[in-house]
């Protein structure tokens, strides 16, 4: 999860109702609980409710423990994906989603059609090696612009400020988020970052940027399978990612490494310029 602390992104805030953080905004036009405390519990679920009447957004996705699960599906939640293990291995967590646009949560049937084709393609991360001449390794302050500038160059829009090198430099001196580079004899040319939740022993693998030029070389996937010798050595167990249902080769890098998809959650993240579904995938390590 990104910082707690009030940030914006063009019009969507991080902002904490009670003890749990929520993002909202018309960037992406919706809600999405970030980190349920049960101290709020059952409470807050209402207040969310009236917040997005309020607003006018046309979607809630809340990220809850399983034991807050029944409420939500009474208050008219539906579940999209779920993580086993999330909290410290023993519980998991439900990504429960209210749609208060009905058409927020069309989507087309091609696109369906072509996740299923990706998830049933065969396993090919062995035959994955780092090109000659290439190095991946973590990133330092001294690497923020030039990290600032490949996002920007990736993303049109994303849902949080990873293009700003101060936003980087920020959360990377929290010791919350590791960012992963690879370089090719010497050039930055991908980043990735981790995102870890030390208390419950999972992360978040997340911010992947290729550059266009090298695209094809399935750099992801190999950047996924340093990321998780880290997070092992770090004694995470539970990685997941919310991967873009638009970028086939990010869906497949996560395939290729051995992560179980679990769910999609429909329309849901501006990203690339429009608003967006997101594919939820976890492995325990």
């Amino acid at each position: 999860m990104k910082s707690p602390t009030t940030t914006s992104n063009s019009m969507d805030y991080i902002e904490i109702i009670g003890h749990s953080i929520i993002q909202h905004g018309k960037f992406s036009n919706r809600i999405y609980l970030m980190k349920l405390d049960k101290r709020d519990y059952p409470d807050l679920l209402p207040k969310l409710d009236n917040l997005a009447i309020k607003c006018d957004y046309g979607k809630i996705i809340a990220k809850i423990p399983a034991t807050a699960q029944p409420v939500s599906l009474r208050e008219g939640y539906i579940q999209e994906a779920y993580i086993p293990k999330y909290h410290q291995e023993h519980e998991g967590v439900f990504f429960m989603s209210k749609y208060l646009d009905p058409r927020r949560s069309q989507i087309a049937s091609a696109e369906l059609s072509k996740l299923a084709s990706l998830l049933l393609e065969p396993d090919l991360n062995n035959e994955n090696k780092l090109p000659e001449n290439f190095e991946i390794k973590i990133t330092e302050n001294q690497h923020t612009q030039l990290m600032a500038t490949i996002y920007q160059q990736v993303f049109k829009t994303y849902p949080f400020p990873i293009t700003d090198a101060s936003y980087l430099q920020k959360t990377m001196q929290e010791g919350l988020v590791i960012y992963f580079g690879i370089w090719d004899k010497g050039t930055l040319v991908g980043l990735s970052s981790a995102e870890l939740d030390v208390s419950n022993r999972n992360a978040e693998m997340t911010d992947f940027a290729i550059l266009p030029a090298y695209r094809g070389q399935k750099l992801a996937s190999l950047l996924l399978k340093r990321m998780a010798g880290e997070m092992r050595i770090r004694n995470t167990n539970t990685l997941y990612t919310i991967a873009r249902l638009n970028s086939p080769g990010m869906i497949k890098a996560f395939v290729d490494n051995g992560y179980h998809y679990s769910g999609l959650l429909k329309n849901n993240t501006n990203i690339s310029g429009q608003i967006e579904s997101m594919c939820v995938f976890y492995k325990n390590i």
